[in-house]
């Protein structure tokens, strides 16, 4: 699990998922909301959720164990010191 707090670079962001070999799940923190970044479909309704400045309420799961430490990195790397595996 990494929370998100800001994902402002959504093309990186999209250019992360498709590196990833496994799901990439946007979860919202009340769970009543999951998109998985993998399907298009699912990936534009949840870049319009995060552009409205809703990114900190949505969590990103990896269902690839590899692919998180990828992530974590990639968020590292975009100065968000929050990215932490649980």
């Amino acid at each position: 699990m990494m929370l998100l707090k800001n994902a402002k670079d959504i093309d990186s962001l999209i250019e992360a998922v498709n590196r990833c070999r496994g799901d990439v799940l946007l979860r919202s923190t009340d769970g009543r909301e999951e998109f998985n970044l993998k399907s298009v479909l699912s990936r534009y309704v949840a870049i319009g959720q995060l552009c409205q400045d809703h990114g900190d309420e949505y969590e990103l799961f990896c269902m690839d164990r590899a692919d998180e430490g990828y992530m974590v990195n990639f968020f590292m790397n975009l100065g968000h010191v929050n990215a932490k595996c649980a």
